[in-house]
């Protein structure tokens, strides 16, 4: 039976976004390119909620650009994911494959927010977050089927993806293990001087973990310039949050460090959120971020989505708080491209995605040599050629 009875919770940060702009914009955004820069201030959906912080303006400022770029991204990421989830159920993806569409806005409000010196590691649910640091579609297929045009060359599949030029430190199958590893990046980050900060994501799911709490108290400690963002996407696999946690409100959960809840589906809620998160990190230390987002998907591909929850939970998110519809009506209310405009760059969209798919799958499978590599650092290791062994070198430091 579904379990229902909390899940009115979902629709609470509904209320549309207050917007106003300079009375000056009113030609669409192709015709009239001088309008890049203008700026146009939006209020947040609902109120962030501090926790031993005082919490950020509501207010936001953006312009024309960005907002058409939030738009391209976020519909380019929903559309990868989509893709992906027919090339899974035609067996041209293999394993585990865990879909982020519904959590867009999460990707792109935190790269608005940072520069790629600042680092970000995150959990198996990492296609979106690969493709905002800059990877390719290209590479994400190539990946995903496991392909050597791969951002890890084909070795790692869905869970895998990394980027470390663009400061991704990749997706991590182990449930919570990402969150100490972010900490070991902030620790480097504070020992070079160097005023990054890094972001670890994890989900609900992972709140409960020892090891999450043990490395929190470490970046304390150390006043550590680390972000721990839990991404509350309301269920842990097919676990209601309310089910898994005694105290679901994950933003107190570091208890002496401060937290901030924050509208995931408002992607310039995300954006301020993060901004806010880097100055107090460089300054204070440690702070957590709890996203209320909310995935369409099931937790994986195995997870049909709909044993636990209803179709009308996932419809009624869908209708009220889709952040890519969001920001449709923002670029719509302010006349910045007309509906016809919008609707022919989610065209493109899709035709970018078909074609990075077919190059992706003229890309090789790795040659059977690579098993052996990436292994142990080079030049030391056990090597064996041959079937029956008989040629076997070891080589140790």
């Amino acid at each position: 039976m579904a379990l229902t009875h909390r899940s009115s919770n979902l629709l609470k940060p509904l209320t549309t976004a207050v917007v106003s702009s300079t009375p000056s914009l009113r030609r669409p955004f192709s015709s009239s390119p001088t309008d890049d820069t203008t700026t146009i201030t939006i209020e947040t959906s609902i109120p962030f909620i501090g926790h031993r912080c005082d919490p950020p303006s509501r207010t936001v400022e953006t312009t024309p650009k960005e907002l058409m770029t939030f738009f391209r991204d976020m519909a380019l990421m929903r559309r990868m994911e989509i893709a992906a989830d027919s090339l899974y159920k035609a067996k041209l993806i293999r394993g585990f494959c865990h879909l982020y569409d519904g959590q867009e806005a999460v990707a792109v409000g935190m790269e608005a927010a940072i520069t790629k010196k600042d680092s970000i590691i995150t959990a198996y649910r990492d296609h979106c977050i690969f493709l905002g640091r800059g990877g390719t579609l290209l590479e994400a297929f190539s990946e995903l089927m496991g392909r050597q045009g791969g951002c890890s060359k084909g070795k790692g599949g869905s869970m895998h993806f990394y980027k470390k030029e663009s400061g991704f430190y990749g997706g991590h199958g182990i449930v919570g293990a990402q969150v100490p590893l972010g900490c070991g990046l902030a620790f480097a980050q504070k020992y070079s001087k160097d005023e990054n900060v890094t972001f670890a994501l994890y989900g609900d799911g992972a709140a409960n973990q020892g090891q999450l709490f043990e490395a929190l108290n470490m970046a304390a400690l150390w006043d550590l310039p680390a972000i721990l963002v839990c991404e509350n996407n309301h269920y842990g696999m097919g676990t209601a949050e309310w089910r898994a946690a005694k105290s679901p409100a994950y933003y107190k959960r570091g208890d002496y460090v401060p937290g901030l809840k924050v509208d995931g589906m408002d992607a310039f809620a995300v954006k301020q959120a993060c901004k806010f998160a880097k100055e107090h990190a460089l300054k204070n230390g440690p702070l957590i971020l709890e996203m209320d987002t909310y995935r369409y998907h099931g937790h994986s591909m195995s997870d049909p989505g709909s044993t636990y929850r209803t179709r009308d939970e996932i419809s009624g998110v869908r209708q009220e708080r889709d952040p890519i519809e969001r920001i449709r009506k923002l670029i719509l209310s302010h006349e910045l491209a007309t509906e016809k405009e919008l609707k022919d760059i989610e065209k493109e969209v899709r035709k970018k995605v078909d074609e990075a798919i077919a190059q992706a799958k003229e890309s090789p499978m790795p040659d059977p040599s690579e098993l052996f590599t990436n292994v142990y650092v080079k030049g030391y290791g056990v090597e064996s050629f041959g079937p029956d062994r008989k040629e076997v070198r070891a080589v140790l430091p």
